[in-house]
């Protein structure tokens, strides 16, 4: 190695030195600069690290260069598309244009309700202020125009993501003074809108509140269920209005909206104009609907009750003509918002007006059932038109009585008999046979339980009918399988004699009895319920409901025929006498179905006419009514004379 070179600057001391055929600077600093010993005019370049730390930045530079170009390609490439439709979202609003609802009609075209514009309170979250203080103060200010507090105006808005573009709605049916307080709002907050909707106004009988129903605003569940729906829309929530809600909805239009920066809209770049919903037209004659609602209101108020059922029907097509349940309930009241008293009168009623008992009512049929056993205990061969037994006031088995409603009895009955007076021993027999204690078997064999299910379960029984709104129960067969398992005792013959009078377990609805009563006034059919009618397209062109038939020709003729006369002498003779002095000829049976020990058992009646060519059936139920010959015939009779001289 040579000898050291030694040089200086003002700064500090330098010193040369050769190693291993290098040259290298020491300052004074400790550190060392490397220079090509090649160079003879004493130049040199130097590099301030060493080869290893320069490779390793080259590589840092180029790690983040590879990060940044594949952030870059994320952003532009993969996410583009998305961050481009949320930069226009930002510039441009998609705007729906609710469309008109359709119209609903009764069967002769007379107008049940009427669309009615409406004015109501909407927040886009969106464009709600970032400032936490100015959505305090905005949302003290809407509280205190709509009388709504603050904080349930923000548990609203929590239900819905912050970026949210939608109008949320807030309050539905603005007073005038509201919608103008608002509206001034909105040139310091655009977050607030007020929005155009449609409010239903009915035209109607509140009994035909159970058939129509009504709209309420969709809540999270809808929108989770169907997302073209929209958090500010209206929808069917009960009867007619829910069954045939996409029928009725039409299809929205929209507005393409180019919006400032603050949210408010400057232009309208385009327009797609909504589709009105489609009209449809029912089966329920509202005249009709009237009058029965008319006719059992004031016979309830006589006997100083308030629950009651009338369904009349057409037993050729399987129309609902109309159906009252009472107590009803005006469905105007959840038109633009239901007030929380309203709402807690109608769920605190003891009445329970928001029940239709006409389709979810289930209660014991009483002896209506019997015209159903009597055709089965026929077609089974178990008796003929001729069979007759002894009725002496009832059947003994055991320490257990089994009585008729007549004391003594009714003598030698045969079926048409035992319709006509309803004889109980009667239907005793044929249900359960009589037993011969002494010889512990039957001397008369009857149809036993699982044939008497099967029958009722042919006539609609046990399964809902499927009537074109939402509500129907399917009532209830009993069987001896089911009361071992539910009740953990055994059946007995007394099971089978209440079964057979209509008593114990079994459960229908009235309008189960109004079909099945259908089957005798057709002589086989049993139809498909329904109320939709007609449904006009918006093209003018008209689709027209066909009739269903759910079972037929499951009974002969001639076992039916002999039934419907029995069912005409309850009228010639019987338990329905009162109708004779009618212009019509009629037929039908009364019940009266025991259900609580301490209360009044429930009335009914069911029947048709004319009794040669029927054009109705009708059906009268009256919770906790008494005997059905004396509370519900006389309603039937007054509404039969009705419909007949109009």
């Amino acid at each position: 190695m040579s000898d050291d070179l030694f040089f200086n600057n003002q700064d500090s001391k330098y010193s040369l030195k050769k190693e291993s055929g290098e040259n290298w600077i020491e300052s004074s600093f400790g550190k060392y600069a490397w220079f090509n010993n090649q160079n003879t005019d004493g130049s040199f370049v130097g590099k301030t690290t060493s080869s290893l730390k320069f490779n390793i930045f080259k590589l840092t530079i180029l790690f983040i260069m590879i990060i940044l170009a594949s952030k870059s390609f994320y952003l532009q490439i993969a996410k583009g598309a998305e961050y481009k439709d949320q930069a226009e979202t930002n510039r441009i609003r998609i705007v729906p244009i609710i469309a008109e609802r359709g119209i609903i009609y009764d069967r002769n075209q007379k107008r049940l309700v009427y669309n009615i514009p409406d004015f109501f309170l909407a927040i886009i979250p969106k464009d709600l202020p970032k400032d936490d203080n100015d959505r305090m103060d905005m949302m003290e200010r809407v509280s205190h125009i709509i009388n709504v507090p603050a904080k349930d105006i923000e548990e609203r808005l929590s239900l819905y993501s912050p970026f949210n573009y939608q109008s949320v709605p807030i309050k539905t049916n603005l007073e005038y003074n509201e919608a103008l307080e608002l509206e001034i709002l909105n040139n310091t907050y655009p977050s607030i809108q007020i929005e155009t909707g449609i409010k239903r106004e009915y035209e109607a009988t509140d009994s035909m509140s159970h058939v129509l129903g009504f709209l309420r605003k969709v809540n999270q569940e809808d929108l989770n269920t169907n997302k073209t729906y929209l958090p500010t829309d209206d929808i069917g929530k009960a009867g007619i209005e829910a069954e045939y809600e996409k029928v009725l909805r039409g299809t929205y239009g929209k507005k393409q909206l180019e919006v400032d920066a603050l949210g408010r809209p400057t232009t309208i770049l385009a327009k797609e104009d909504p589709i009105p919903g489609q009209d449809i037209t029912l089966t329920i004659d509202n005249d009709l609907q009237k009058k029965a609602e008319e006719v059992l209101s004031k016979h309830l108020r006589v006997h100083g009750l308030k629950r009651g059922s009338v369904i009349i029907s057409d037993p050729n097509n399987g129309e609902i003509l109309a159906m009252v349940s009472l107590p009803a309930y005006d469905n105007n009241l959840f038109s633009g918002g239901l007030s929380l008293e309203d709402y807690s009168n109608l769920i605190n009623d003891i009445n329970k007006p928001l029940f239709n008992r006409s389709i979810a009512g289930a209660y014991p049929s009483g002896s209506t059932i019997k015209m159903v056993f009597a055709a089965a205990a026929l077609e089974e061969g178990n008796i003929t038109e001729n069979t007759t037994f002894q009725s002496t006031g009832g059947i003994q088995v055991g320490e257990w009585f089994f009585p008729d409603w007549k004391v003594g009895g009714h003598g030698t009955t045969n079926v048409r008999k035992a319709l006509a007076e309803s004889v109980n021993t009667f239907f005793y027999i044929i249900g359960g046979g009589i037993l011969n204690q002494n010889l512990d078997r039957f001397t008369i064999d009857g149809l036993g339980v699982a044939k008497l299910t099967k029958y009722a379960a042919k006539f609609g029984l046990g399964k809902k009918l499927g009537i074109d709104i939402p509500g129907e129960v399917s009532g209830f067969l009993p069987s001896k399988e089911w009361k071992e398992e539910t009740k953990k005792e055994a059946w007995y013959i007394g099971d089978t004699y209440h079964l057979a009078i209509g008593q114990g377990d079994m459960l229908v609805t009235p309008l189960q009895v109004n079909y099945w009563t259908s089957v005798f006034a057709n002589k086989g059919t049993l139809y498909k319920p329904h109320i939709l009618k007609t449904v006009t397209k918006q093209d003018g062109s008209i689709n027209v409901t066909q009739p269903e038939i759910l079972n037929k020709n499951f009974i002969t003729k001639n076992n039916i025929d002999i039934v419907r006369s029995g069912l005409r002498d309850g009228v010639l003779y019987g338990s329905s006498r009162s109708l004779l002095d009618l212009n019509v000829t009629t037929a039908g049976k009364t019940g009266t179905a025991e259900w609580h020990t301490n209360k009044k058992p429930h009335a009914w009646w069911t029947g048709f006419a004319p009794y040669e060519n029927p054009q109705i059936v009708i059906t009268v139920l009256v919770e906790d009514g008494g005997e059905g010959s004396s509370v519900a015939l006389p309603i039937a009779k007054e509404l039969i004379r009705s419909y007949f001289n109009n």
